[in-house]
Formats: structure tokens, sequence, C-alpha cells
């Protein structure tokens, strides 16, 4: 069964390659949705997927990318919305 989240990750995930790498991550594990950088430093990002996927996907943003400093993750549930594919808002 798909499921959506939303999430916005906190701390030094600007600048950093966060949105390639989850850009990255998410195709590797067949998530799709947008990720995106956020006035206040913080990047956000809706995913949409199988639960078990989805699950990897949340435990890899809460660490990121090797140079990102990961402080915060708030996640929600969201309504699926079926996007075609993963995205990188800019």
């Amino acid at each position: 069964m798909k499921i959506n989240k939303t999430v916005q990750v906190f701390g030094k995930v600007q600048g950093v390659y966060f949105r390639q790498s989850t850009h990255w991550k998410a195709t590797e594990l067949g998530i799709n949705g947008w990720v995106k950088n956020e006035p206040d430093g913080s990047v956000s990002a809706e995913l949409e997927g199988d639960e078990a996927h989805i699950s990897t996907m949340l435990e890899w943003m809460k660490k990121g990318p090797e140079r990102a400093s990961v402080d915060k993750v708030q996640i929600s549930e969201g309504k699926v919305r079926d996007y075609p594919d993963f995205r990188i808002i800019r």
C-alpha cells in the first residue's frame, strides 16, 4: 500500500548536496515526490511509496549526506497524490 509522508529537515542541510542526495536515494528506493530548500534554511520533502521504503528513506534523512548535520526531522502523514517521479524543486 502506498503512503505519503511530509518531511522537514533542520540543521546544516543546505549547501551540502542534501536535495541531490535525497533525489538519488528516493530514486534508488522507488519513492516518488519532491524535495526543496526552504527560506529558513531547512529542507522539505514529500515522499510517496510503500511503507518499508519510506521508513528506510526517513532513517536516511535523519542523517543525510556526509557533509550534512541534521538537528531535527519533523514528519507528518500526508494525502497520497500519485506523483509520477521524484523531483528537486528549485
